[in-house]
């Protein structure tokens, strides 16, 4: 997105080529950005400066992704165009009022579908108002859709958050050229402040290894005695990889190597080796910095000796499913005792202290991924490790944000059969 609005030729190595990616470069190229693969993870991106995207002829098909969708919808409301943006069922049925608030405040104009729902058209403010939003909770879609919007805007347009959430965009957006500054104000709540039509400039960009991705191989290891597995160039962005602290608090045998600095953000080395897992209790703050690793946190609870309790979760009833019902529903099918509540949930897991056998998640059974992605992939890590196979009635959506899952895990060690 932000190589189609710089000017000169941004080129990306290392990209995840997940059919979120490839819905949100196929919406570029409409808006009239060139946009060519090279090769695996190698893309070149030809922009038309900021204020200068096209309107496009036909609806921008966003399939899975809701951070495409509410990204690009920020980026939409700064420009003098109109856009329908449509999306798979699982997309279609979840809420966008969240970025439509603030989104109408810059100018923008929507007429979605019952719901605040997609499908959705935007027309774009011809003359977009710079503003300042506080959000209502930590978001960093939200917090990204309303500095895109801004960068067409004059003047500053400012995000106050409550608490701090992941910082790539602040971070990629500086990197293009903009100024943004972020002020740390009482109660670790956070001012970002954009300063709007900045010149951006195309730029280098090697895509670090995704942390949500590599939570699933993390996990795996964690709950399968023997393993000793090293990820490597993960980004370890501290805003988004709380997972290492919670795996690290489960009393995992992980460590970081050769931790570095690249385009501003933190990359290195995640070695974890098996070592049975203790209960522990992950509490709410941590929650903005793994907002899409719980599915596989529970997996790694329910292994786990004793109980484990989870706070903060109220986020995870708005994702491609209700996480939190959908994987209460998986795990109790498998066995698992948990208990819900609106926003925790206590996991009882079944591992004993040398999780040895007798001890394992007894499964046995088909789960429903509910079209998402995540719960797909974590009922299948669990499946690696129950007693008996777990069945997923759909995978079909892990190629949204994980190309390659079943290939990289049977390489691993996995068995993993289609029928």
């Amino acid at each position: 997105m932000l190589g189609a609005v710089a000017l000169g030729e941004t080129r990306i190595s290392g990209l995840l080529e997940g059919e979120d990616v490839l819905c949100t470069a196929a919406a570029m190229r409409a808006m009239g950005a060139q946009v060519e693969r090279l090769s695996d993870g190698e893309w070149v991106v030809k922009g038309l400066g900021v204020g200068g995207l096209l309107q496009p002829h036909s609806p921008l098909d966003m399939g899975n992704s809701g951070t495409a969708a509410r990204l690009l919808m920020g980026l939409v409301a700064g420009q003098g165009l109109k856009a329908t943006f449509v999306g798979d069922a699982s997309l279609s049925s979840r809420p966008m009022n969240r970025v439509i608030e603030p989104l109408s405040q810059v100018g923008a104009v929507f007429e979605a579908s019952e719901g605040g729902r997609m499908p959705l058209t935007i027309t774009g403010a011809q003359d977009p108002m710079p503003i300042t939003y506080e959000l209502p909770m930590a978001s960093a879609q939200v917090k990204s859709a309303v500095l895109l919007a801004g960068l067409n805007a004059p003047g500053q347009t400012v995000v106050i958050e409550p608490k701090p959430t992941r910082d790539h965009s602040e971070k990629m957006l500086t990197h293009f050229g903009a100024k943004v500054e972020v002020e740390e104000l009482d109660g670790g709540a956070r001012r970002i402040t954009l300063h709007g039509r900045p010149e951006l400039r195309g730029r280098d960009v090697i895509v670090p290894a995704d942390i949500s991705s590599a939570a699933f191989v993390l996990v795996g290891a964690a709950i399968l005695e023997g393993s000793d597995i090293t990820v490597t160039h993960v980004g370890l962005n501290p805003l988004r990889a709380g997972v290492v602290e919670t795996l690290k608090d489960f009393g995992a045998d992980i460590e970081i190597v050769d931790q570095r600095i690249e385009a501003g953000e933190i990359v290195g080395d995640v070695r974890i080796r098996y070592r049975a897992l203790k209960g522990c209790t992950v509490p709410a703050s941590r929650a903005p910095a793994q907002i899409d690793e719980y599915p596989v946190l529970f997996v790694a609870a329910a292994c786990a000796r004793g109980e484990s309790r989870f706070e903060g979760l109220a986020e995870l009833r708005v994702k491609e499913s209700d996480r939190l019902s959908v994987m209460v529903e998986g795990l109790t099918a498998c066995g698992v005792e948990v208990e819900e509540g609106d926003d925790w949930l206590v996991v009882k897991g079944v591992g004993g202290p040398d999780g040895g056998p007798g001890q394992r998640v007894p499964g046995g059974v088909e789960v429903a991924s509910h079209l998402d992605h995540r719960i797909a992939m974590s009922f299948l890590v669990l499946g690696m490790a129950a007693q008996y196979a777990i069945k997923v009635d759909d995978v079909g959506p892990i190629d949204t944000s994980f190309p390659g899952f079943q290939v990289l895990m049977e390489s691993l060690g996995a068995t993993l059969v289609e029928e």
